[in-house]
Formats: structure tokens, sequence, C-alpha cells
């Protein structure tokens, strides 16, 4: 027998199934990433039509059936209408629900995901933040969640905790001064308010991450760090990324 289950959480992605019905897929606080059937959302006039859009964050009530569940009321606390005013904002957005979509998993804990999401979207709303701020602050944070993250408290040759000047994609993060001049391929140099910045979206909690600013030298030091690191660690082409790469983000 199938029961009804209410589940927090965001739509990710959206696609229309048969001639009126949606297949969305929501990562939910309670059940990790999942996949559900809206019945008649794309018919004129339904009441899931706006509810089943990317981004759209609420309560979901959905009927668990053997292999599937099936949308029946929605609860909508934020559509992040914002962010369909503006082009490079909302192609970020799409990245980022891409991303959590790629890493997340079903009866998974991703409520750190969830929240990072959320919190990150809302930062995309708001025009004071740069951009490509937005998006070195969400792929950091979002890589450690998912257990992959650097180091960049600690030398990760010696272990010394002074003078970390050098960042090493593949050795995984920070080198000391002295270990960066002897190791062959050291990675790049960052300045001490880079790594500074590293530590803060690193340690800060989620809602709080938002909440500084950066010179244009130490955003250009934390964009190319997170290219390199992604490279060497993620092995995804993310279709959204193409466009955001087109406009330079």
């Amino acid at each position: 027998m199938g029961q009804t289950v209410i589940v927090m959480g965001m739509v990710l992605s959206a696609m229309p199934v048969n001639e009126y019905d949606k297949r969305i897929t929501i990562l939910t606080k309670e059940r990790g990433k999942i996949t559900a059937f809206a019945r008649g959302a794309r018919r004129p006039g339904s009441q899931f039509m706006a509810a089943t859009n990317p981004f759209a964050f609420g309560e979901f009530e959905l009927f668990e059936g053997k292999s599937s569940y099936n949308l029946m009321k929605t609860n909508i606390q934020n559509y992040f209408r914002e962010l369909t005013t503006d082009y490079d904002r909302v192609t970020l957005g799409f990245y980022f629900a891409e991303f959590a979509g790629y890493f997340c998993q079903e009866n998974n804990d991703e409520k750190e995901m969830l929240k990072l999401l959320y919190q990150s979207l809302r930062a995309l709303c708001n025009e004071h933040i740069p951009v490509e701020l937005v998006r070195a602050v969400f792929e950091l944070r979002a890589i450690a969640i998912e257990g992959q993250g650097p180091n960049v408290f600690s030398c990760m040759n010696c272990g010394k905790k002074e003078e970390l000047c050098y960042f090493s994609e593949r050795r995984g993060g920070v080198l000391c001064r002295d270990c960066g001049a002897v190791l062959p391929d050291p990675g790049i140099p960052i300045l001490d308010v880079t790594r500074y910045t590293l530590q803060f979206i690193l340690a800060t909690p989620i809602p709080k991450l938002y909440s500084f600013t950066v010179s244009p030298e130490v955003l250009k030091e934390l964009k190319d760090i997170m290219r390199e690191y992604l490279g060497v660690y993620v092995h995804h082409e993310f279709k959204s990324l193409k466009v955001s790469v087109e406009n330079n983000l």
C-alpha cells in the first residue's frame, strides 16, 4: 500500500511527460534527491504549473507508490522569480541546481546541500553581490559537502599552519612557503587574504556565507583556484555551465 509523505525541498529540474504532465526532480530535506510525477502540471490553470518550475522551494505532499512519487499538493515559500529578470544570474542558478542534482542521491542526508542551494539562490537575487563570487563560494562549499573539499588550514606536505602561500589543486590544498620552494609544481601563489577567504567559506555556517566582499584581485584568485580544482576532482560536463562560460562567469 502506498502512503502520503510531506517533504521540504526545492525543484532542481522539470521535464514534460505525455501531453500535460511533468516529471520533476526535488532535492529534499528528508529523503535526498527524489523524482516525482505531477499530473496535469502543464495544463493551463493547473495549481502545479508554477510549483513545478525549477527553484520552487517549499513543502511538497507526495503519494509514495511502489516505484514512484506522485505530487498531490504544494505549499511554495519561494519561487525565486527575481532570477528570471537577469540572464547571467538565472544561468548560474540552473548550474547550481544541476551541480546539486549530479552529486546528491536518494535517501542520503542532503540537508547541507539543500541549505547551500537555497542561500546561494538568495545571494544570486542580491544585485549587490557579484555573480562570480557567488559561484566561487557555492562551488567550494558544495565540493566540501560532498567530501572532496581542499585542505586550506595546514600545509599538505609538512602540516605547518603558518606561511601558507601556495594552492596546489593536485595535492588537494595549500602548501607553506618552504615546501612550495622545494617541491616540483607547487601550484599557484595566493595572497594571505585569499587563503583567509577560503577558510571562511569552508568554516562559516551556511546562512552567513554571503556576508562578505572581496577585492577584484582576490576574486580572480578564487575563480582560478576553483576552475583548476574542479577540473581535477569533478569529472562531469555540466550543460548549464557552458552558457556561464560563454558569458565569462
